[in-house]
């Protein structure tokens, strides 16, 4: 097998006017490409260690929303605003049989619909078929609690294997252009052909991108790619039948009654500022508006926030998730225009695995690391980072691999210029009965614990989204505005 490298780097900018429980998985600092790949593995490692196979042997052995048990530890006739209210959780199978393991996949929220109000919970699991669910009471008035159980340990322990097991779900296809003529071949994230291939390598850690060479035609002539799902799946008849939509994302405290809640106390925040340690949950939503717990965010009008981007120079580099900004920028900074080259804010979408339908433009896009590595930085400049949804349909270590070369990037950037402003938005949560085996939620933990003592703001969609029960990969407005809101917090 012959290779072709082509180390051409491809900038075509669209800009617009102005991007739980700690895994302990990070030892830094990590330098070389190797250091990378074994600092890749060795989480790698860890995360296997945590979601250990639960072969999945009958239905009656599976977690049971229906039999397991909720109950309010210490509970209280009212409770005060800022008390944490705590509930017991002890699973148990279809038979009533309490689960000796733990692992269950639960989400947690409280609400108040009548408030528009919202917010997550803490899950802490015991690895013993018991979990502690903690909410922090967020806000006066009366408060449902929900636990939801998306998968129960054994779906977790499928999809984890499934997921980690090839790179073949998805079909890329690369276009070729030499003048009038244009070819289509087959590529892909690994060298898995015996074919001649073109190599496209991407940032200090060589991360690589692989096509069949067109015959009479150069590496350098790829100019678009597309893709498709392969209908594949690595999961057994029988796995399959603990995600039928019945059974994702099924009620465990529906039988728990109302709590209420007074005001008690007030707690007094700082300005929310980068390198602030964010909670769990880190703000609440109330009458449709998202309220940080751990700092105090500024609330701008158009004339404020015109002001505050004027100067600046804005990168906004990810997915979909921060293209919906740009869509919504407008409406509260209405100076905004576009631009062919320079301006005051830059969007830039990844370029694999980039997952689209469409002819997708590599001159278009850019490797988020690479990208990061031209920016010279200053105290106007300020970057939001984002990256997730397109990984999942891959083995896990192709995320943490990027995740980890983000970070050496920022880095990298800090000591150019320490005062430019580094964000990273972690991602939305999305539909539970769309593409269920593309298992993400992992990422959440990974991301928050790689990028945990960096000096960077982190605003939180996945803890802002399930406040909002968006259940949604690109939310309604209102949430975007407050996760704009958000960044503006951090950078006026």
């Amino acid at each position: 097998m012959r290779i072709h490298t082509s180390r051409k780097a491809w900038h075509l900018l669209l800009i617009i006017n102005k991007i739980q429980k700690p895994l302990n998985l990070s030892t830094y600092p990590v330098k070389t490409p190797r250091e990378t790949l074994l600092r890749t593995g060795k989480i790698l490692g860890t995360l296997n260690q945590l979601m250990p196979p639960r072969p999945f042997t009958h239905v009656n052995t599976t977690t049971s929303a229906t039999h397991s048990t909720v109950s309010i530890l210490n509970p209280r006739h009212t409770y005060c605003r800022g008390d944490q209210l705590d509930v017991l959780m002890e699973a148990r199978d279809p038979l009533g049989h309490r689960k000796e393991y733990g692992g269950d996949f639960l989400r947690a929220r409280m609400s108040s619909p009548v408030l528009k109000a919202g917010a997550s919970g803490k899950v802490t699991d015991f690895n013993n078929g018991t979990y502690l669910v903690s909410f922090t009471l967020l806000w006066e008035g009366r408060i449902s609690l929900s636990l939801l159980l998306i998968h129960p340990s054994e779906g977790v322990s499928a999809l984890w294997r499934a997921r980690n097991q090839g790179y073949d779900k998805i079909i890329f296809k690369g276009k070729f252009v030499n003048r009038t003529s244009e070819v289509f071949t087959e590529c892909s994230l690994t060298p898995n052909s015996s074919t001649e291939l073109c190599t496209y390598l991407y940032g200090t850690d060589q991360e690589a991108f692989y096509c069949e060479k067109p015959p009479h035609m150069p590496c350098e002539a790829l100019t678009h790619v597309t893709t498709k799902n392969r209908e594949i799946s690595y999961l057994t008849v029988k796995e399959k039948s603990l995600f039928h939509k019945s059974k994702v994302g099924v009620e465990m405290m529906k039988d728990l009654k109302h709590s209420d809640v007074s005001h008690c106390n007030k707690k007094s925040t700082e300005k929310c500022q980068i390198g602030m340690k964010t909670p769990v949950p880190g703000g609440y939503t109330l009458q449709g508006r998202w309220i940080t717990t751990f700092c105090n965010q500024i609330q701008l009008d158009t004339n404020k926030t015109n002001g505050c981007l004027k100067g600046k120079l804005i990168y906004l580099l990810g997915d979909s998730t921060l293209r919906h900004w740009i869509y919504y920028l407008p409406k509260v900074a209405k100076t905004l225009k576009f631009f062919d080259l320079h301006g005051t804010g830059l969007y830039k979408k990844y370029f694999y695995p980039f997952i689209t339908s469409q002819l997708h433009s590599v001159r278009d896009a850019g490797h988020i690391p690479q990208e990061i590595d031209q920016i010279s930085g200053d105290k106007n400049t300020a970057i939001i980072i984002t990256s997730g949804q397109h990984f999942r349909p891959f083995p896990i270590d192709l995320f943490i691999h990027r995740a980890i070369s983000v970070r050496k990037a920022i880095e990298q950037l800090f000591r150019r210029n320490p005062d430019t402003k580094v964000i990273i938005k972690i991602e939305n949560i999305r539909e539970m009965h769309i593409e269920t085996e593309r298992f993400g939620d992992i990422q959440y933990l990974i991301l928050n614990d790689i990028f945990k003592d960096l000096n960077v703001g982190v605003i939180d969609a996945w803890d802002m989204t399930i406040a909002y029960a968006s259940n949604n990969l690109h939310p309604p407005d209102d949430v975007i505005g407050d996760q704009i809101s958000m960044f503006l917090s951090y950078i006026c």
